[in-house]
């Protein structure tokens, strides 16, 4: 029997090291990993700056509560606000914990109005994380089967519509904020229209509403940009990251600006784990790296030449809906369910992933080289034309 609870399926692949672009199964089998451990291995596997940071810190300091400065955590904080404009940081374990902790302040933030009974705009097809809160925000019924009652003060509208959202202000007082990824990662890799963002802040601003973006997988370098709202020029009132920000290393965090920046006061919210120097560390190298390596420009490169090549090849292949993607962000959708096409690609040496359960999704690490594009590039096209 296994003792391990059944949330995963049928696990066949038994994955035992990793270098670069790279990983090996216990048979000594290599393949390339073209989901980055879903998002999270921007910088590859075993990236030395990474290694070295953590075994300096293992052998220094591995945890103390967060009743006590902890250097690495304001020193990380301090990074990610210089690269965002945000004003303050709550480091969290986990992307689920870093939007809880946006949910929470936006309910204070209401409360802080007058407002009983606050409620947060979310999106169609979204995905915010699997704790009760998160879930609920979520827009993939699914998910939330069997789960019920699931937490109240959502409310939800289509993706990339920003008249659904005017007209849910209309119709309700007690909206505080808006949730929303700049790109839907589990929703099938969609990516908005030009401008969406920006309409969403014009809305938030007009309503005295919290822009909140969740950015646990756009966030980090993926879309080209250190984050996605980057690309339209605006700024969040609270911003949500985690996956690739400790390359491995499990880190959240939720950063806030102006007046959201000012809620949480002592008391509010906390962590055990959340920010320890071991987890700070890992993110601390993972920044670094990202900007003095010039990995950004890299995952914005590679990724307008998977997609051109994507596009180019697949043409004339009349099952092939839509190719989308921003960075190394990239999703093929086609006219049929493909989850099979996960184990076939293994057979090819290519770990790539499924969501929405027609759609593959690439998420490479940005130090994949030309050849190893080649190689996803040709397989997956190969998959696709045969399927």
């Amino acid at each position: 029997m296994d003792t391990l609870m059944n949330t995963y399926g049928t696990r066949t692949l038994t994955l035992v090291r990793g270098e670069g672009s790279r990983v090996w199964d216990d048979q000594g089998n290599s393949y390339i990993d073209a989901i980055s451990g879903i998002a999270v291995c921007g910088l590859g596997h075993s990236h030395p700056a990474v290694t070295r940071a953590l075994c300096d810190q293992a052998g220094t300091l591995l945890h103390v509560s967060n009743l006590y400065n902890i250097p690495p955590q304001r020193q990380l904080a301090d990074l990610l606000c210089g690269q965002t404009g945000m004003e303050r940081v709550f480091f969290s374990n986990s992307g689920a914990e870093a939007n809880e902790a946006a949910i929470k302040l936006a309910r204070k933030y209401g409360a802080a109005q007058g407002i009983e009974r606050p409620a947060i705009l979310v999106m169609e097809n979204s995905f915010h994380g699997r704790t009760l809160a998160t879930l609920s925000a979520t827009g993939n019924k699914k998910a939330q089967e069997g789960f019920a009652p699931l937490v109240e003060g959502f409310i939800r509208v289509p993706y990339n519509d920003p008249e659904a959202v005017r007209a849910a202000a209309a119709q309700h007082a007690n909206i505080v904020a808006i949730l929303v990824e700049p790109v839907q990662g589990e929703g099938g890799v969609r990516v908005p229209a030009l401008g969406y963002l920006n309409q969403l802040r014009e809305i938030c601003d007009q309503n005295q509403w919290l822009l909140m973006l969740d950015e646990i997988q756009t966030g980090n370098g993926r879309t080209g940009r250190y984050f996605a709202f980057q690309h339209n020029g605006i700024q969040p009132d609270v911003l949500t990251t985690a996956k690739g920000l400790g390359n491995g290393v499990p880190i959240g965090a939720c950063l806030a600006r102006g007046q959201a920046a000012e809620i949480f006061q002592p008391g509010s919210h906390g962590s055990t784990f959340g920010g320890n120097p071991l987890a700070c560390r890992a993110g601390i190298a993972v920044v670094e790296t990202l900007l003095n390596e010039g990995l950004i420009a890299r995952a914005a490169q590679m990724g307008d030449w998977l997609l051109e090549q994507f596009r180019e090849r697949l043409k004339d292949d009349a099952k092939v809906v839509d190719i989308r993607g921003k960075g190394l962000m990239i999703g093929l959708e086609l006219d049929r369910p493909c989850a099979e096409l996960v184990a076939q690609a293994r057979e090819r040496e290519l770990l790539i992933n499924v969501t929405a359960g027609n759609t593959l999704r690439l998420l490479p690490p940005f130090i994949l080289t030309e050849a190893e594009a080649e190689q996803l590039v040709t397989g997956v096209v190969e998959l696709i034309r045969a399927f």
